[in-house]
């Protein structure tokens, strides 16, 4: 009887150890793009405040301006419709010195949680020569699951020239680590107000 405990037992082990192997293999289930979004950007370091009218969006960016002493401070703008979107705010745009950068974007990038700007956002600037702390604006109908459809969009919705300096905001907290992998790359303390148009 001991002898076909331990055979059957070892079977039993056997096979459960194949399941797991199989389990391990399997596709993994497909999460929502904005979900994928919100956790990659979130692990990324950036700040994730979703919005389902543009009276919170008011809201929350009023509460970004007290929490960071930036109510008399300058920002940099270059988007004449966000600037008539926050025209309730006594806002002070210039071009050196800001404290803040106050943008749209072209795609929120899912599988990355990263943010594809272009020169219709920045114009010729690299990423180092803008401000530290970026306040993004964008909506849900710009979230895209790859770069690649991001910048098939940037490509679809272009009636003149495809714009240039396209790149990607992808770091959003200081590594205390030097790492090749961040070399090179421009770390943003960003605010990203989305909201829900879909």
């Amino acid at each position: 009887m001991g002898i076909f405990e331990k055979l059957f037992g070892k079977n039993k082990k056997q096979s459960s150890d194949q399941n797991d192997e199989q389990g391990r293999y399997m596709p993994k289930e497909n999460i929502p793009i904005d979900e994928q979004f919100t956790i990659n950007f979130m692990k990324n370091g950036g700040k994730f405040i979703y919005c389902d009218s543009l009276s919170e969006i008011h809201q929350n960016f009023n509460d970004i301006l007290k929490e960071n002493n930036w109510e008399s401070e300058t920002v940099l703008c270059y988007s004449e419709s966000l600037k008539q979107i926050f025209k309730q705010f006594s806002l002070k745009y210039e071009k050196s010195s800001a404290s803040f950068f106050l943008t749209n974007c072209e795609s929120l990038i899912a599988d990355k949680g990263s943010i594809l700007i272009s020169s219709n956002q920045i114009k010729e600037h690299k990423l180092d020569e803008l401000p530290e702390n970026f306040v993004l604006y964008a909506t849900t109908s710009q979230l895209k699951e790859t770069i690649s459809e991001g910048l098939r969009a940037i490509k679809n919705n272009t009636q003149k020239q495809i714009p240039s300096n396209i790149t990607t905001l992808k770091h959003f907290k200081s590594s205390t680590e030097n790492d090749f992998m961040t070399y090179g790359s421009s770390t943003k303390n960003l605010y990203l107000l989305l909201l829900e148009d879909l």
